[in-house]
């Protein structure tokens, strides 16, 4: 999490990460009609990208992540942008109790593959909704471990039918998958694309 402080500040301006989040965003938005009266969680918030590309199209948006400094800066945006309608949140699902609020939608940008215990926060995920309720969650197709390289403890991105799998044994259906961005890195002095999924998944 102390890689993530030190990044905090630095975090918008990759043009990259800005142009991933609208996509992400593009994508939700072609999957359920937001309106004004829903209420939103987006869990691993960061700066708050992908909030910012959707918050107009609705109500109430809570934005949780376990980084301080990531919560500072996106602070200081919401602050900066006059809007009234995003709550940033200190959260980790890992060790902090449930929220009591629930909401109508939850997203999740690139997030996943930090969490260890992946089948907990699926089922947490699931308590947090709403019924009807709409979980989407953006990430890496199953890769071989280059995206973040040696030391990541992380996983490896996703296989889909065992995600699928989880979510059912979680408690949701009508999963279904699609791939929304093609994210580039350079791996061994040449590029190398990874695919990032949004998933959809709904509760009721």
């Amino acid at each position: 999490m102390t890689d993530f402080n030190l990044r905090a500040r630095d975090w918008d301006n990759d043009p990259l990460k800005v142009e991933r989040a609208r996509k992400v965003a593009d994508a939700i938005r072609k999957n359920v009609r937001l309106t004004p009266d829903m209420t939103a969680l987006e869990y691993g918030c960061g700066t708050g990208l992908l909030s910012f590309a959707l918050q107009s199209s609705l109500g109430s948006i809570t934005l949780a992540d376990s980084s301080a400094g990531m919560l500072e800066v996106l602070r200081g945006k919401i602050a900066a942008s006059g809007i009234h309608n995003m709550h940033p949140l200190r959260l980790d699902l890992a060790t902090d109790p449930l929220l009591d609020q629930r909401f109508d939608i939850i997203y999740s940008m690139m997030t996943l593959h930090h969490i260890a215990d992946t089948r907990k926060v699926l089922a947490d995920f699931y308590t947090l909704l709403n019924q009807p309720g709409k979980l989407f969650i953006a990430d890496l197709d199953k890769e071989d471990g280059s995206f973040h390289g040696a030391g990541f403890e992380g996983h490896h991105g996703f296989d889909q039918a065992e995600l699928t799998a989880d979510l059912e044994q979680a408690g949701f259906g009508q999963v279904r998958f699609s791939t929304v961005y093609e994210l580039v890195k350079e791996v061994g002095g040449k590029p190398r694309s990874y695919p990032l999924f949004l998933m959809v998944a709904e509760k009721g």
